[in-house]
Order: structure tokens, then sequence, then C-alpha cells
């Protein structure tokens, strides 16, 4: 039998490098998967460039950009933001930080980004016994991201931008280099995973994107307050996210990378 082979895309810079590197025949890859965790969820400039840049750019170039939406039982789309709004926080689905400065518990990418490509790869024949070859926008310097045993059943991981010996640094130049502009960082307005000049940023230059975030924290931290339990945040500082800047910018901007999305389906 004939193996589907795909390309989890991001729609970062590693995803948009292979995009171009399978344009100009350098990978061996027709099919790019892109998991949508929704228009309320995922950084704008991210679906503005998979809509003006990316999905054009492949259609030029025979290659199939596929978005792809989660669907609750009933067929309705779900977003993260609408399950956690939704729930009055009771599903909180993010890794939030708790108290101690520890991330909790996450379903995120599982839940919105493993199970809603899967479920695509599982229609269109992968099996167990005919697994399904999925590519990963891994590069060299994250080398330690590169788990093939966090495979599903029904897929084979394989990263073919370390095959090629790419770091991160190298993506602009390949993206350029096909008449594409540089895409922003994928990630969902509300995702804990991101560094304190980051969220620095968003307060500064995109409020009301900063605003939608807030009022996450706020709606999850309503619900633990309605069961006596103690708050969380998205960041590590302790502090609820619409007061980490209101003393200005002066907060450390050291972050660690030790927490960060360690499987490559985020960001990349």
């Amino acid at each position: 039998m004939t193996r589907l082979k795909t390309f989890s895309f991001g729609g970062g810079w590693q995803s948009v490098a292979a995009l171009a590197l399978a344009a100009r025949g350098d990978l061996d890859y027709r099919t790019f998967l892109m998991a949508n965790v929704g228009a309320d969820s995922e950084n704008p400039g991210t679906l503005r460039y998979l809509e003006e840049h990316a999905a054009p750019f492949a259609a030029r170039h025979g290659l199939d950009l596929i978005l792809l939406d989660r669907h609750t039982k009933n067929g309705e789309v779900e977003t993260i933001r609408q399950r956690i709004i939704g729930s009055n926080g009771s599903r909180q689905t993010i890794p939030v930080y708790l108290s101690n400065g520890k991330p909790g518990s996450r379903v995120c990418t599982v839940e919105f980004k493993i199970q809603v490509t899967g479920a695509w790869l599982q229609a269109h024949g992968a099996t167990p016994d005919n697994p399904a070859t999925v590519g990963m926008g891994i590069t060299l310097d994250e080398i330690g991201r590169a788990n093939p045993a966090k495979a599903m059943p029904y897929e084979r991981l394989e990263y073919p931008l370390l095959w090629l010996g790419l770091r991160r640094a190298d993506c602009p130049r390949i993206i350029r280099d096909a008449g594409l502009p540089m895409p922003p960082k994928s990630s969902c307005d509300f995702c804990p995973i991101r560094k304190v000049h980051e969220w620095q940023a968003m307060h500064e230059t995109e409020p009301e994107r900063f605003e939608r975030a807030c009022e996450v924290e706020d709606t999850i931290n309503g619900h633990l307050g309605r069961k006596g339990k103690p708050p969380v945040y998205l960041t590590s500082y302790g502090r609820p996210l619409r007061r980490l800047f209101e003393h200005g910018t002066q907060l450390p901007l050291i972050d660690s990378d030790a927490e960060a999305c360690s499987n490559g389906w985020c960001m990349t």
C-alpha cells in the first residue's frame, strides 16, 4: 500500500521554510496540514500570513496546504478560546502557571493539534499497519525536541530539516529566496509558553489581543475562585496578566526555555 506522507505546518519559520524547500524540490512533501486552533485563538498575523502568502505560494507550486478545524461531537467547530470561555473557565485546557510558578497540565496540543491532524490522517487511510509519514519542522538547534517515540500508532514521525543540517537561523534565507516575507511567530493569543518580552510587545503594540488574553486568565480564575481555589496565571511571575506591566516595563527580560513546547506541534 502507498504510505500517506504529510508535513505538520505550524505557520512559523521552520514550516514555511519547509514549504519553500518542497516547492523547489528539496523536500519530498506535497501535503502540508495545519491544525487551526481558531481565529479567536491563533495569532491573527499567522492566519493573515497563511491567507495572503503561504496558501497562494503553495497553490502556485502544486502543493496542498490544508487548514483543519477541530469539531465537537455534534459537528460544530470548536476553538480553544471558545472552550475556556464557554465553560466559564472550568475547562482551562492550556498549561497555566500555578501559584508556585510551575506549569499545570494541558490538553491543548493533544486535542487541538495532534488529534485534529490524526483524524484527517486516519480518514485518508493511515492505520497502525500502514502508518502515515509525518514530517516535523524541528531544526538542529532544537534537536532535543525530536522524539519519534511520541508518534501516534497511525503515524511515523520524521525530521527532514535535521537531515538537511538546517538551523532556525537558516530559515530566513530559505524563505526570502522563495520570494516570501517572514512569517510572525505562531502561537495562541493566550499561550502561557510565551516569554515575558513577547507579552510586553503584545501589551504595547496589540492591546486588543493582550486584553483577550487577560479575559482568558480572568475567566479561569473566576471559576477557581468560586471553588475556593488559588489563582493561576499565564506567566510564571505570580501576578495577573493585567497587572504585569502596570508599573511600566521594568520586569527582568530573562526567560527560561525549560518549559518550552517540546514536541514541535506549535510555533514551528
